[in-house]
């Protein structure tokens, strides 16, 4: 009897499955909060080293073993592999006891067998979804992949807001750069202002997304989701009375009156193509400008923008995750 349930005894140490990986070598992952459920992949032997260390959901930043977060095709597809192993055991044992009945019994007036009739049972084979941003923390060097843009690394829990922001404020620096080589005065112009816009739109979504994935850090949570910074000044009293924090503290007077003028300008570029309104005039403290005309940006400009939103932004930052 116990030769016979050798072919058990290989599966009390256990069943090891490899799981399929994309075509970069990510693993998927789901968060296991029915209110998310939210999919990412990771590469497996890059971040944080050591035993037992927790996930964190990219999306809402659950925190559970890192073994909560199959999913749904990893468990059909490791359940169809046991199964099948549990079932190649059965049919060799039964073989093994109908050799042995045989045996026993071919002498015998009764004659004995054993027949195994297991039931088919397919492989679950699967293919990982194709998410849409990879990223490599700057924090842990996790290689992960996630749907959208902003997000929680999954080894080490830092929001990537930042790390998105300066990516965008580096294509900005490239515009500057190609705007002060071209020949072209008209392409030049239009490349300043564009980076100027780009500078913009890059800072106030990194806010906005650094608001909602610390919401819960807020007086209020839900208007803390839907912070706006395109309008800076407004979206610095909302920080502060939200968070209780000073978002421009970092910088002088004058400084923080030019972050100011330099989002008046891009609100000009996007609504009026670039003309002067009486509103610009209220709003911008620029004693240069004049009702009707066109705002003029240089590469300086722009390029001092993103180094005082950097400094904005890593303060932002830092209050928001303390």
């Amino acid at each position: 009897m116990n030769r016979a349930f050798r072919h058990f005894r290989r599966l009390e140490e256990g069943i090891k499955v490899a799981l399929p990986t994309d075509e970069n070598g990510l693993t998927g992952r789901e968060c296991p909060k029915p209110e998310c459920l939210g999919n990412f992949n990771v590469k497996f032997g890059t971040g944080l080293k050591g035993e037992n260390l927790p996930c964190h959901c990219p999306y809402c930043g659950h925190i559970a073993p890192h073994d909560k977060f199959w999913t749904p095709e990893q468990n059909e597809y490791v359940h169809s592999i046991a199964t099948n192993e549990v079932s190649k055991a059965l049919k060799a044992l039964t073989q093994d006891w109908d050799r042995d009945l045989r045996q026993r019994t071919k002498n015998s007036f009764i004659k004995m067998s054993m027949e195994f009739k297991g039931g088919h049972h397919p492989i679950r084979y699967y293919q990982e979804k194709q998410l849409e941003t990879n990223v490599v923390c700057d924090s842990c060097t996790l290689e992960y992949s996630i749907y959208g843009v902003f997000a929680f690394c999954p080894d080490c829990g830092v929001h990537n807001s930042l790390q998105i922001l300066h990516k965008n404020f580096e294509l900005v620096e490239k515009e500057i750069v190609l705007a002060q080589n071209a020949n072209d005065t008209e392409l030049a112009k239009h490349l300043i202002e564009d980076g100027l816009e780009n500078a913009v739109s890059a800072f106030d979504g990194f806010g906005r997304a650094s608001c909602f994935a610390f919401a819960d850090k807020a007086s209020n949570k839900e208007q803390a989701k839907d912070i706006s910074f395109q309008n800076i000044v407004n979206a610095k009293n909302r920080v502060q009375t939200l968070y209780g924090f000073n978002l421009a503290e970092p910088l002088d007077d004058e400084q923080w009156a030019f972050v100011a003028r330099c989002f008046q300008k891009r609100h000009l570029l996007a609504h009026t193509m670039g003309v002067i309104d009486e509103d610009y005039i209220k709003k911008a403290n620029d004693p240069s400008a004049v009702l009707g005309r066109k705002i003029t940006i240089d590469a300086e400009e722009a390029r001092q923008l993103i180094n005082l939103l950097d400094i904005v932004g890593r303060n932002l930052h830092k209050s928001l995750s303390a």
